[in-house]
């Protein structure tokens, strides 16, 4: 078995693309506000990075507990995702941040937020479908 291999899956959010794209999404975000002006990384560029390192942290946190639990967790995810949306019109309309970069974050972004709906909608299923299953074993033992 090579390394790669024997790494996956103690840690379940590791296995995640969402938790990758999230990641991915912190480095790049790193780099854009290490160019902004000094005043401007402390001020916006901190709380910036703290939303987006949420959404990974909502992620980790939510992959340990129970399916509705994680929904929860997921769904705190995507409002931190939409801090980094208020984030980023605001560092574009001070100047700090480029169209380019802009565009760049949105799309990121928009992303995230439909694979975090994506992976709500099938984790919302499989707890109603285990519910009706629950149901289903009660109308069981009644017959």
């Amino acid at each position: 078995m090579n390394e790669q291999e024997n790494s996956v899956s103690f840690f379940r959010f590791e296995d995640l693309r969402i938790y990758a794209k999230a990641l991915d999404y912190i480095n790049w975000l790193h780099a854009v506000v290490n160019q902004f002006p000094t005043n401007q990384q402390l001020n916006l560029g901190d709380p910036f990075l703290k939303s987006a390192q949420n959404i990974a942290l909502h992620l980790a946190e939510g992959s340990a507990r129970n399916k509705a639990q994680f929904v929860y967790y997921l769904k705190m995810a995507k409002s931190s995702v939409r801090e980094c949306v208020v984030y980023t019109e605001i560092a574009s309309r001070l100047h700090s941040m480029e169209d380019n970069q802009k565009d760049y974050s949105r799309n990121q972004l928009m992303e995230l937020t439909k694979m975090i709906g994506s992976l709500v909608a099938s984790l919302q299923r499989t707890v109603s479908a285990s519910r009706e299953d629950d149901d289903m074993d009660g109308l069981g033992d009644m017959m």
